[in-house]
Parts: structure tokens; C-alpha cells; sequence
């Protein structure tokens, strides 16, 4: 199925940095939900010219996980150091209903407390139950809660959204 009018995923990575770049300081760090947070953090380190993310499975902080949600990632461990006073920059695919996000600042602070925590997604496509809002947004979609818009990376390693029905 074809994604809605979308640029690829490349220039949304660009469009992403080109925002970044100016509030960026020396101190910042990258910190990417499995999985596809981690691929755009990844992109956006080089991009950036900043060292590789850490990565953070916020599948046990989930609000749903009873329900099965969010243990797709399979429990993979954090990969991520003391926190204490360090800028953060959480960096998600798509964002939707904030839920996902709300996890991970559980996990990032069980890591320490962090100076502050911006947040940079890709896509944001509406949709929200939690009052979550990303700082840095390459694209805007808005779709209905019966689709949900995944993120593919290939084997040589390009990135591409791909468009489900529930």
C-alpha cells in the first residue's frame, strides 16, 4: 500500500537536522526508541556529526503491555548511560498517541534526571491521548486511527514508511 503524500525518508532525515542543528549544543545526546526511533536517531547522529545514539525498549514501561502492546521489541536491554544533567534529544519515528513517548521518559529516568529532553520525530500524524508534543517535526500527516504508518529498513539499510491497515 502507498504511503499519503510523504517525501522520502532521506529528506525528512535533512529536513529533521536542518531544524536541530541551530539549538544543538556540545553536550546533547541522541537517544532512540527501538526500533525505528533508533534508525532515524542513527541517521541523524551522522547527519549531525554527533556520536551514535543510545538506544532505549521502552516495552516494560508501556501502560499497555498487559495488553500486549509494546513487546514486540522483543525486551531488548537499554543501551544507555547516566543521564544526570545531560541534554537529551528522544528520537521516535511517528509519533501518535504519545503513549510511546511517555514510556521512554520513564525509562530515560531510571537512568538519572536528565538537564531537559527534546524530542524529534519524523512524522507526527495527530492522534493524541497524552499531552505530547515533539519539538522538532519533519512532516505533519494526519491519517485515521485505522492505519498506522511503519518504518522499513532494508537489508542495505535504507529507510522507507510503509502504510498498514489495522
Amino acid at each position: 500500500m502507498n504511503t499519503p503524500t510523504l517525501a522520502p525518508v532521506a529528506e525528512l532525515i535533512a529536513r529533521l537536522a536542518a531544524s536541530i542543528r541551530p539549538r544543538l549544543s556540545a553536550h546533547t545526546r541522541l537517544v532512540g526508541i527501538h526500533t525505528g526511533g533508533v534508525w532515524v536517531a542513527e541517521a541523524l547522529a551522522k547527519e549531525l556529526g554527533l556520536p551514535p545514539p543510545a538506544a532505549i525498549d521502552v516495552s516494560f514501561h508501556r501502560d499497555d503491555h498487559h495488553l500486549g502492546n509494546g513487546l514486540k521489541q522483543g525486551g531488548r536491554a537499554s543501551q544507555l548511560e547516566n543521564v544526570e544533567g545531560a541534554p537529551l534529544l528522544l528520537v521516535d519515528d511517528v509519533l501518535y498517541t504519545g503513549r510511546t513517548v511517555r514510556a521512554a521518559l520513564n525509562e530515560i529516568f531510571d537512568f538519572g534526571r536528565p538537564l531537559r529532553v527534546d524530542l524529534a520525530v519524523l512524522v507526527d500524524r495527530g492522534g493524541r491521548e497524552l499531552p505530547i508534543c515533539a519539538q522538532f517535526v519533519a512532516a505533519t500527516l494526519s491519517l485515521p486511527p485505522t492505519q498506522s504508518l511503519e518504518l522499513m529498513r532494508d537489508e542495505e539499510g535504507r529507510l522507507s514508511f510503509c502504510l498498514q491497515e489495522k
